[in-house]
């Protein structure tokens, strides 16, 4: 007997659940597929929702895809201790802890700006990232500042507070003309204490040199970003010597910006696709 349509497009919603970490209650999202393990990390003040396309995409039928917010962001929790948690390491913990109660092995890591800092990071600690799918993100290393183009969203990203006009100019500053409500949602619910804690850990020098990292690791690199991107430098990111870059070369998508999977996602998709595909075929 054939499932009714409306049984089985409901079966094939992403599972919502919840995790309990040391650092904050953590939402997650993730597909049914049983292939390769795919995690997707936000950047600074977004959340989970920004990876709709690709959730919605033929590749989430095929490999599991898992997104979560992060603690002080969308459906999570605040961190019981800001100062431990909102740091490049706190955050990387706080995933890695994740996905260990999650009861995943390894994961091929997708990460967007903030997102990819912390994907970096998780590859310093842990073995269970089997490779790392970057955008937005400048490995930086001992000058942060040589990774952007002056302060990112005009100083925007480390502000605790922001009135509804300095939302509004975020969110468009990252997602351009294609920006939709629920990203404003999302800068406004994010933890005050969240990007001045980080901005303020990230000065004092907590974390690896992430460009040393992504030297010497021999997991695969690639780099994927929007050709024009006005926050990240991208001549830095196309100098880092990469220990194993896909392709020998980053990657450049056209007519977008900070925001590749949101604003051009077919392009965006068919390179995730092809990154994947040349991981299976190893």
């Amino acid at each position: 007997m054939p499932i009714p349509q409306e049984v089985e497009m409901k079966m094939r919603e992403p599972l919502q659940s919840r995790v309990m970490t040391s650092h904050a209650s953590i939402a997650v999202e993730e597909t049914h597929g049983d292939g390769q393990v795919v995690l997707f990390i936000h950047g600074n003040s977004t959340c989970r929702q920004v990876f709709r396309k690709q959730f919605q995409s033929p590749l989430a039928e095929k490999h599991r895809f898992i997104s979560i917010d992060l603690p002080g962001h969308g459906d999570s929790s605040d961190a019981t201790d800001p100062s431990r948690t909102y740091t490049r390491p706190g955050l990387a913990g706080a995933v890695l802890e994740t996905l260990e109660r999650k009861q995943v092995e390894s994961a091929v890591i997708v990460g967007w700006s903030l997102g990819g800092h912390i994907a970096i990071e998780m590859l310093a600690r842990s073995n269970s990232v089997t490779a790392l799918f970057l955008v937005g993100t400048p490995p930086v290393g001992e000058d942060i500042r040589q990774g952007f183009r002056g302060k990112p969203l005009g100083g925007l990203a480390s502000q605790s507070v922001l009135s509804q006009e300095e939302i509004t100019h975020f969110v468009e500053g990252i997602f351009g003309p294609c920006a939709e409500p629920f990203m404003r949602s999302a800068v406004a619910r994010t933890d005050p204490q969240f990007r001045a804690t980080l901005f303020a850990a990230a000065a004092k020098g907590e974390g690896f040199n992430q460009r040393q990292i992504l030297s010497a690791t021999s997991r695969l690199t690639a780099m994927v970003n929007g050709a024009e991107d006005t926050i990240v430098n991208l001549d830095y990111i196309d100098g880092v010597d990469y220990g194993n870059l896909w392709r020998g070369h980053c990657v450049r998508i056209p007519k977008c910006t900070h925001a590749p999977f949101w604003q051009t996602p077919e392009d965006f998709n068919v390179v995730l696709t092809d990154f994947l595909a040349d991981i299976a075929g190893k």
